[in-house]
Formats: structure tokens, C-alpha cells, sequence
């Protein structure tokens, strides 16, 4: 703390917590406390749920569960001599809560539980959490400050009012746990820079970044002043950290020049909001930026890592008004570069965090195994990751060229396993159970499913995590094959409608210098299951298509809406009976990464056995 200048040091620690491992984040986040208090931080404040990780489900329900994260946050105590930490765990009272601990001076000052608990979408904290319903507001020296959590700050201007207005705090402190899906990002810097502005406080948002199961954490965390700047911002889909000298004379005077923030603070009283005033003692002096971000050692990584200083506050992060995308652009150059960055980032820790080293995928020649594949290399690296050519008799020439051509610009391994003779003994075997002597989906089913058990083969054999490579615009529809290409343990681009497959392939060919084959691209798409094969031999143009599954299943439009749109109706027909009718199909598809709002089993729950239609 200084009192010259009445600017208190925040340190912001975006980092990848692993669900269930308590005691391993509990020493990243020493490591974080540690390095804050060196470089003189006032303030250490790390995502909600920190402790645990996000989201732990039914662990909750364990009492072992609880009472070690409660351990655990004793233990963080000794480490708040020289620095004040908050920190995201469960607290236990006359139930559970996702809760904030102020911890100062080796003492808990108090505890926040969160108000807002979110039961939509992803979410389903009502399930296990009570509800908080008081307010804190913590004076330290000349700057005063309140903590909440996540949904606290983006359901209503509650409890931010209470803090900032009826309890006069400066600095609002929000940990966040906030899962990725395209435009969420954008769509909360609106939100923090309404309460901001609305509040006349500075907000710093403190958010989770990682894998966990189908969702990621984008990060992004960031400082946000009473004008709606974001005066700092932590490095998106990366753990990162950021420190800025916060002063509290621009709040003040911006709030004297504001009439509407001071006829409010006349109506509101801290007890009517139950805001309670709790002092902390400051911890020592400090002057200046103790080290510069050239030489700080983040936490868990090199001092390679860390960020230019870009203001006179800050070591790390980023300066630019809120109303300006160019400095985000700066990390994330367009839409295409942050889903595949959300990718591989997802991709990464769900092989990580479950024990996998090296993967392995089925490479066909076409666009999803080839942009699998890229997501894979980039995830584990090339050298961790096996592409497995399996020509049929209907395999062409070209796509196992193209496999192979893939495979050596992007580095990865390939094993080629021919499963002709497999085919025949298979046909040979069942040629008695058989209806036709022709080619039909049961033989073409059966390809695939050899394939599969291939795949599982070399997983079992030795310990890969087999990557499947169904898009979502296949996976809707059910143009895809259980215990077939649908085998594996994790499904990168589930989520991802074909379209949009195309649109990221493009941009990676121009950051990476064509590291998909242009054969690959152009080519129509084939399952080649059978001669001559195209994927619009059962579906329509895959423009077409995408249309009308995002109308049907990110919208919830019916029938009637989506035709009114233009869209050819006997198409539409078919496409909403063939989404209905593969719920089942839908529902064994290896876990994957959730990119858009509404994604299958994580938001989108239909019942299999479900005889309404909205035709």
C-alpha cells in the first residue's frame, strides 16, 4: 500500500486449476501468493472455486471433498503475513456455498458467499449450493474494496451497487469461473464496462483458464476503471498473470463529478443492503514496480514468458478502451483464431489432466481428420500424436496421398493399416446373415466400425487417448457410425459445424504456411464407403444444411419459423425428422469441446424416447 499516492497493488492470477486436485492447487496458488507479495502486491486474487476447481459436480456431495478444501484454505492463512489473498473455495456452514476467503495478516477477515447461483445452460450450482445474502466492503488504508463471484456481476446490478454505492467501495474484486462459447468474450466486457461505468468503481475480473471435460476457460481476465478502460488484461486461453497500481483519487473525483452515482449513494445505506465495513490493516510499503516484466518469473513458467510493461501501473497485460477490439485483436486476430485456440487448449488439458501423453486419430484424407490432426500437434505436439490410414477397396489413391502429405507438414507419426482383407472375412463371416449381395449401409457401416476397433486397439495397446473426428454438422444429423468413427475417448470438433471447419482450415493455412494440403480443402467430402461417394448423397450442400441446424438447434426455431427463412421446405423436413430422430446417437458421442451456446449433452437435453415433433 501507498499512502503518498493512495494506489493499492493488485495481482491477478489467471491459472488452470485441476478438479479434485486440492493439494495441487493449493501450492500453484502459494507460488502465485509467494511471487505477488515479492514484487510488492497489496492484494493476490485468484478465479472462484480456485481451490477445487471448476466445476466439481458431485464431488460436492462428498463430505472428505469438503473438509479438505477447507484444510487447504488453513493452510493458505500462513502464507498472508505480507499480503492480502482472496481466494475462491467451498465454505461449509449450515450447507455449502462457493465462496470468496479475504484472508489478511494469517487471519480470515471474512467470507463471501455467492448470490447468484446460475441453474441454466452448463450450469447447475442450485443443485448444490446455498445462497449468500450478505455484502462486505473491506477499508485498507486510503482505497476500500468488495469481493463477489461470477454470476454476482453479470445477473444484476447486484450486489455491485451495494458495494460501490451503499458501501463506497473503489475497487470491485469479481472471481469468475465464466466457460467459453463463441462471443462470450465480447459479451462480457459489455457487461463489466456497464457496471463499471454505472458504479464508477473499478472492477477487476478474475477468471478461470483451462480444460475441464467439455469446457474451457478462455481467461481473459482483466482491469476495468470507472470509465470503462481496461487499463490491464491477462493473455486469453493461457495461464498469465498481471499487476497494476490501482489509484483511488480517479474514482472519487469522477464520482463527485457524477450526480446520478451521488443521489444514489443518498438513498442507499450500507445496512439496508447488509453491507458490512470491515477494516484490514495495509501491508508494508512499497515504491514503484520492484522488478521489470522483462525479468519476472511467472509462476509455473520461464521468465521468457513474461510481458513488456505497457504503462507506468502495469508489469503485463495490455492498455486500450474497452470500445476499442484492436487491442484483443492484438492477441486474437479473428473468430476462426480463438475457436481454434479454445480447441487446443481443450483438447490439451482433457489428454493432460486425464493421464494421456500421445494420441492417436484416424487420418482419411479429408477436412475433419486433417484439422483434428493440426488441433492435436499443436495440442501435445507432432511428436505425440499417430495418424492411422486404413484403405479400403474404395479408398482413393488421393486420400492416402493427401494423409500422408498431411502428415509430414504437420509432423505427426503415421502407421498405415490396410483393412481390405478384414472387409472380406467380415463379409464372409456374416454372408448367411446378409440380405443383399450389394452394397449397403450395413457394409458400409461395417468399414467404419473395423476402423474403430482398430483405433481402440492401438489406444489399449499402448495407452493413446484416441481422438474421434465428427463435426457437429455429421453428429446432428446422425451421419456418422456408433462403435465406428463415433469410437474414442474425446471428440475435438463436435461442436463445430462443417462450415465453419472449412473457415478455420483457411486461416491456419494462411498463419502456418499451408500446413493442410490444398487437395484436402477442395476435395468434396467422402466417407468412400462405396465408389463414387459424396457426403451430399445423403445431405444437402453443407451451407444449406448448417442453416438450418443452427435455426433448429442453437435458435429453437420449429418448422414454421425455419421455412420462413427461404429454406427449401422438403429439406427442412427431413433434416428436423433426421435430428429428432438420432437423439440416441447424439447421446454417445464422446465427450468434446462446447463452442457454441448450445451444445449437445452439456445444454442441449432432448429425451430419446419423445414422440413430440415440431412439424
Amino acid at each position: 500500500m501507498d499512502e503518498k499516492t493512495g494506489t493499492v497493488r493488485v495481482y491477478c492470477a489467471q491459472f488452470n486449476p485441476v478438479v479434485g486436485d486440492i493439494k495441487g492447487n493449493f501450492e500453484k496458488m502459494v507460488n502465485h501468493i509467494i511471487s505477488a507479495a515479492e514484487m510488492g502486491s497489496d492484494i493476490v486474487a485468484f478465479p472462484e472455486l480456485a481451490l477445487t476447481g471448476y466445476p466439481p459436480e458431485d464431488l460436492l456431495l462428498k463430505p472428505a471433498f469438503i473438509e479438505e478444501n477447507i484444510a487447504y484454505l488453513a493452510k493458505i492463512k500462513e502464507f498472508s503475513a505480507d499480503i492480502t489473498v482472496i481466494a475462491g473455495f467451498v465454505n461449509r456452514a449450515s450447507g455449502i456455498y462457493n465462496s470468496a476467503a479475504v484472508i489478511s495478516n494469517k487471519k480470515i477477515a471474512a467470507v463471501y458467499n455467492k448470490q447468484y447461483l446460475p441453474d441454466y445452460s452448463v450450469f447447475d450450482e442450485e443443485r448444490y449450493f446455498c445462497k449468500g445474502t450478505e455484502n462486505f466492503v473491506f477499508k485498507m488504508g486510503n482505497i476500500s474494496f468488495g469481493v463477489n463471484i461470477c454470476e454476482d456481476i453479470f445477473y444484476s446490478p447486484e450486489p455491485v451497487r451495494a458495494q460501490a454505492i451503499a458501501g463506497g467501495a473503489e475497487l470491485i474484486i469479481n472471481l469468475s469461473a465464466s466457460p467459453y462459447y463463441e462471443g462470450k468474450i465480447h459479451e462480457s466486457e459489455k457487461i463489466l464496462f456497464t457496471r463499471a461505468v454505472e458504479n464508477r468503481v473499478n472492477i477487476l475480473y478474475v477468471n478461470l483458464v483451462g480444460g475441464q471435460d467439455e469446457l474451457v476457460f478462455d481467461g481473459n481476465s482483466m482491469l476495468i476503471d470507472e470509465k470503462g478502460e481496461i487499463l490491464c488484461r491477462a493473455k486469453p486461453f493461457k495461464e498469465d498473470f498481471f499487476i497494476y497500481d490501482i489509484p483511488s483519487e480517479s474514482v472519487n473525483s469522477a464520482r463527485l463529478q457524477d450526480a446520478k452515482y451521488i443521489n444514489q449513494q443518498n438513498e442507499l445505506r450500507p445496512e439496508r443492503y447488509s453491507v458490512k465495513l470491515i477494516e484490514i490493516s495495509p501491508v508494508k510499503k512499497h515504491v514503484g514496480v520492484h522488478k521489470r516484466a522483462e525479468i519476472v518469473k511467472k509462476p509455473g513458467q520461464s521468465a521468457e514468458g513474461a510481458a513488456d510493461t505497457q504503462n507506468k501501473n502495469s508489469v503485463c497485460g495490455s492498455k486500450a478502451p474497452i470500445a476499442n477490439t484492436d487491442n484483443y485483436k492484438k492477441l486474437i486476430s479473428c473468430a476462426e483464431e480463438e475457436i481454434f485456440e479454445a480447441l487446443v487448449l481443450g483438447t490439451r488439458d482433457y489428454a493432460k489432466k486425464n493421464g494421456f501423453s500421445r494420441v492417436v486419430l484416424g487420418l482419411s484424407g479429408g477436412l475433419d481428420s486433417a484439422l483434428v490432426a493440426v488441433i492435436a500437434s499443436f495440442a501435445v505436439g507432432s511428436r505425440n500424436v499417430t495418424g492411422v490410414i486404413m484403405p479400403s477397396i474404395y479408398s482413393s489413391k488421393g486420400s492416402i496421398d493427401d494423409s500422408l502429405a498431411l502428415s509430414e507438414k504437420t509432423g505427426i507419426g503415421t502407421i498405415i493399416i490396410p483393412i481390405s482383407s478384414l472387409y472380406s472375412e467380415y463379409l464372409e463371416s456374416l454372408k448367411d446373415n446378409l440380405k443383399t449381395s450389394g452394397i449397403n449401409i450395413t457394409k458400409e457401416n461395417l468399414q467404419a466400425r473395423i476402423r474403430g476397433n482398430i483405433l481402440m486397439s492401438l489406444s489399449n495397446e499402448h495407452g493413446w487417448l484416441v481422438l474421434t473426428t465428427g463435426n457437429k454438422s455429421e453428429i446432428s444429423v446422425g451421419y456418422c457410425t456408433l462403435y465406428g468413427d463415433m469410437a474414442g475417448g474425446f471428440s475435438p470438433i463436435k461442436d463445430i459445424y462443417k462450415t465453419f471447419i472449412y473457415r478455420i482450415c483457411n486461416f491456419l493455412n494462411k498463419k502456418y504456411a499451408n500446413i493442410i494440403p490444398d487437395e484436402i480443402i477442395i476435395k468434396a467430402p467422402s466417407a468412400e464407403l462405396k465408389p463414387g461417394q459424396t457426403d451430399q448423397d445423403r445431405l444437402p450442400p453443407y451451407e444449406v444444411l448448417d442453416k438450418i441446424l443452427k435455426a433448429y438447434i442453437e435458435d429453437e426455431k420449429d418448422y414454421r419459423e425455419i421455412v420462413r427463412s427461404g429454406l427449401p421446405e422438403n429439406i427442412i423436413k427431413n433434416i428436423i425428422n433426421m435430428v429428432d430422430f438420432n437423439e440416441y446417437k447424439i447421446r454417445q458421442v464422446a465427450p468434446g469441446i462446447k463452442i457454441t451456446p448450445r451444445a449437445f449433452s452439456r445444454d442441449r437435453r432432448y429425451p430419446i424416447t419423445n414422440k413430440f415433433r415440431l412439424l
